[in-house]
């Protein structure tokens, strides 16, 4: 049996849909090596990255398992010059997670900022961390802005404007 876990609570409260599915704990970590266990392209794991700028705000990033942030387009979107990625131990204080599994949903304030990259939409589903290693949370691009409260916005292509 899969364990219950505060993600799953807050989709099914949601009604959102999605499937529960797990790998190895002993698999590598990385987006690349969980797509590779779950059978999945490498763009549909998502990467949940916690960025803080020095007027400590923090927002969650969602890129592709494959992509990079372009720090342009991040600073446009958080509106600083000066960011940087979160250490672990403010991701843990801040999310509750250790870095390699932050579900990108159920922690976060009301006020708190997320943004999807807007190349993800296109997929047919995404994979995002459930908050334990070993177990991924597949669903819709859409539901996946539904359950994150985030922003779809250009992080990954250099060639488009952000918003």
């Amino acid at each position: 049996m899969i364990a219950q876990l505060p993600a799953h609570d807050y989709l099914d409260r949601l009604k959102i849909p999605y499937q529960r599915m797990t790998f190895p704990a002993a698999t590598e970590k990385g987006a690349a090596s969980v797509a590779r266990a779950l059978g999945f392209r490498e763009r549909q794991m998502v990467k949940t990255l916690i960025f803080e700028t020095d007027s400590q705000v923090r927002a969650l990033i969602m890129v592709g398992g494959d992509q990079n942030v372009i720090s342009g387009h991040l600073k446009k979107a958080l509106g600083s010059r000066n960011i940087a990625m979160a250490s672990r131990e403010n991701v843990l204080s801040l999310t509750g997670y250790e870095v390699g599994s932050i579900p990108p949903f159920h922690w976060q304030p009301e006020d708190f900022q997320s943004f999807l990259d807007s190349s993800l939409i296109s997929e047919e589903y995404l994979g995002v961390g459930a908050g334990v290693w070993g177990h991924e949370i597949v669903l819709k691009p859409d539901d996946l802005v539904k359950a994150s409260r985030c922003r779809v916005i250009n992080l990954t292509d250099k060639g488009k404007e952000v918003f």
